[in-house]
């Protein structure tokens, strides 16, 4: 599987560099979210812009990232841009489940902004 990662101290950007997020990207996908999730990573940013295709498995995985993140920070799919990749998001339905941002600079604004929010909620708890 070819990607990058950029981490920073309030999120971490996982560029896929794959054309295919399919069964057998999906696995080793699925281990990396799981990594960075018990690293501690708060806002995960998965990039898809070079992603032109998505199976079942890769729709699975992303689902398993969305589910770890669910109640620790925010997860963030940004660069839908290829047909069969928004068409796959459509028919799932998947726009009313995950966070979709169109560009990575409008997710990282929206990062930081759950982020924000998650403190000022948390200390006017205390």
């Amino acid at each position: 599987m070819k990607y990058a990662i950029d981490k920073e101290d309030r999120y971490a950007i996982l560029k896929l560099n794959e054309e295919n997020l399919n069964s057998l990207i999906a696995p080793d996908l699925k281990s990396e979210f799981i990594f960075l999730r018990n690293e501690g990573v708060r806002n995960l940013i998965l990039d898809l812009s070079q992603v032109k295709y998505v199976d079942s498995s890769g729709l699975s995985s992303i689902l398993t990232a969305n589910r770890l993140w669910k109640d620790f920070g925010s997860f963030i799919v940004t660069g839908v841009q290829h047909a069969p990749v928004q068409k796959l998001i459509e028919i799932s339905r998947l726009e009313t489940i995950l966070n979709l941002v169109p560009t990575v600079q409008e997710s990282i604004e929206f990062a930081m902004m759950e982020d924000l929010q998650k403190e000022l909620e948390d200390g006017s708890d205390e």
